[in-house]
């Protein structure tokens, strides 16, 4: 089957948008032998328009429901079952994750044996795995993809409309009762209904004629614009009241973005046919899962060893010199991810040549794999709320729960069932899977 290319290329300059975004957003601070980041949407009030550049989770919901659509559909027509092929999405997320959140472990325990105070190593713990909050929903919606799936084979956009409708409904009864326990629901809803347009790209729904994307990038403007005017949402598409939890007004963003994308895959497309671009895309593309992971440890890094050093100064968030600084502080950054993501992909191969599952598969596997799943939404969940490191030490009962939940997909066997056999590939797909692996 022939491979998407544009979906690659989307997944790359999304994943740029992701570190950049982040790396300018979030200043890092160091003082009083504190270590903090502030905000720098607080200080800077036309940047909250700038959100709209940087808020590019969309587009990665998006190309994974097109790939996941492909790699279920090829996987099952060949006779995989649904506990073999969740297996595989998941652990190719997991084996990437546990080096990560292991060597994180490994080093808040020598911080706090070398005596760096436990505020300090929370605050590092915890702006660490600020994204792993990507994980649990990710996962959700990969074990949730053949139901889903079958629901887009049959009503089609009528799907992703009604999950907007519920998420409308959502942030009513928020607003109106005060229940923001409700709100979690939406993770599911809106993130969701841009994984269900996924589908619809892959199927070609959302692209042919070629008015459709222009059209959906149309309505979601127009639903954005009221939104915006008469609701009670924020310009801002990454602050807390946009994003935690998701609202209707980020999906109406997320369908104007995504419908402009969508619109431009015929023309560069042909861009893609170049062999030298290409090689750049497939090269970048295959480090997408690491990066994602490990982007915000180069901040800590460099500002623990430049603010309190002296080496770099640390002027007042959206001062001209503070601006003028951001060109160093992405030079360092960048020059200290590049070799950390290079060692993180040399242990993560490793990992992904193990076995792809332990034991025999039998009638226990699916419901074992449902608890598997179950216990590391929870656990990722808490990880991503409390940080790596809360009170300076690791969460040890969380942790336990990361390890018990792999052990039971792991353990739900190897699948005999007949198809081509799966081999380990890069890394970069554990985070939006490529169309290869239905080939």
């Amino acid at each position: 089957m022939e491979r998407n290319r544009y979906a690659d290329l989307v997944r790359v300059v999304a994943m740029g948008g992701v570190v950049y975004g982040h790396w300018l957003l979030i200043s890092i601070t160091y003082r009083n032998g504190q270590l903090s980041g502030q905000n720098a949407l607080d200080y800077v009030s036309w940047a909250q328009w700038g959100t709209w550049v940087f808020q590019v989770m969309p587009l990665f919901f998006l190309v994974g429901g097109y790939v996941n659509a492909l790699s279920w559909t090829g996987h099952h027509a060949d006779g995989r079952t649904w506990t073999w092929w969740v297996r595989h999405r998941a652990m190719r997320l997991l084996w990437p994750t546990a080096v990560f959140v292991a060597a994180a472990v490994v080093t808040v325990s020598i911080a706090a044996a070398a005596g760096v105070s436990p505020g300090e190593i929370a605050a590092a713990g915890w702006l660490i795995a600020l994204q792993l909050w990507f994980l649990p929903v990710y996962l959700l919606l990969v074990a949730l993809t053949p139901v889903l799936l079958t629901a887009h084979r049959r009503w089609g956009l009528a799907v992703p409309v009604i999950m907007a409708a519920g998420a409308a409904l959502v942030n009513v009864a928020m607003a109106r009762w005060h229940l923001s326990l409700i709100g979690y629901v939406n993770f599911l809803l809106v993130w969701g209904s841009m994984h269900q347009w996924g589908f619809a790209w892959q199927d070609r729904t959302l692209t042919f004629p070629r008015w459709r994307p222009y059209a959906f990038a149309a309505a979601g403007a127009a639903l954005l614009a009221g939104l915006l005017i008469w609701g009670p949402f924020a310009v801002n598409m990454i602050g807390n009241g946009n994003t935690n939890p998701p609202s209707i007004a980020l999906l109406a963003f997320a369908a104007a973005h995504d419908g402009l994308v969508l619109a431009a895959e015929p023309g560069v497309s042909r861009l893609l046919a170049r062999p030298r671009l290409w090689r750049w895309v497939t090269r970048l593309n295959d480090t997408t899962m690491t990066v994602f992971l490990w982007h915000f440890v180069p901040a800590i890094v460099v500002a623990v060893a430049c603010y309190r050093t002296g080496l770099l100064p640390q002027p007042a968030i959206g001062t001209g010199e503070w601006w003028e600084l951001r060109v160093a502080w992405f030079a360092l950054l960048t020059a200290v991810l590049v070799p950390l993501v290079i060692a993180a992909m040399w242990a993560e191969r490793r990992l992904l040549r193990l076995p792809d599952g332990i034991g025999r598969s039998g009638p226990w596997s699916p419901v074992l794999m449902l608890a598997g799943v179950i216990t590391l939404i929870v656990a990722l969940t808490r990880l991503t709320i409390g940080g790596l490191a809360p009170g300076g030490h690791p969460p040890a009962g969380v942790l336990a729960a990361c390890v018990a939940g792999t052990g039971a997909i792991l353990a739900t066997g190897r699948d005999n069932s007949p198809g081509t056999s799966w081999s380990p590939g890069s890394a970069s797909a554990t985070f939006a899977p490529t169309q290869q692996e239905v080939e």
